[in-house]
């Protein structure tokens, strides 16, 4: 007798984690022009992987992305009034593709 192989949907659980990994959502002109081609933009930790950062947008938002872009923005020189200098942060964004029908609500989660 032949056996019928049920697939369930694998569910992610949202773990402390999860919320380590997606820092904040990132709000400039070019993230609200990348918001109108359904992405949108976070800062992540600098520790955190292209995988990482689907399985958080998963647990949190309960959406799939399609695409997920990762840069690191090194931190600027700059100059306090032509005496000591000191350097900006330097910063990991995630820039991520979403299905066309997919919303993420970002003031809620996070």
């Amino acid at each position: 007798m032949a056996e019928k192989k049920v697939q369930t949907e694998k569910k992610t659980v949202v773990t402390a984690g999860v919320y380590d990994v997606l820092r904040r959502p990132i709000v400039s002109e070019k993230a609200v022009k990348l918001s109108e081609g359904n992405a949108v933009a976070f800062e992540i930790a600098m520790s955190a992987t292209k995988a990482d950062v689907v399985h958080a947008i998963q647990a949190i938002y309960n959406v799939k992305p399609t695409k997920v872009n990762i840069v690191v923005a090194k931190g600027k020189v700059k100059q306090f009034r032509g005496r000591s200098s000191g350097t900006q942060r330097t910063v990991k964004k995630a820039y991520v593709s979403l299905p066309v029908d997919a919303k993420l609500d970002l003031e809620t989660n996070i």
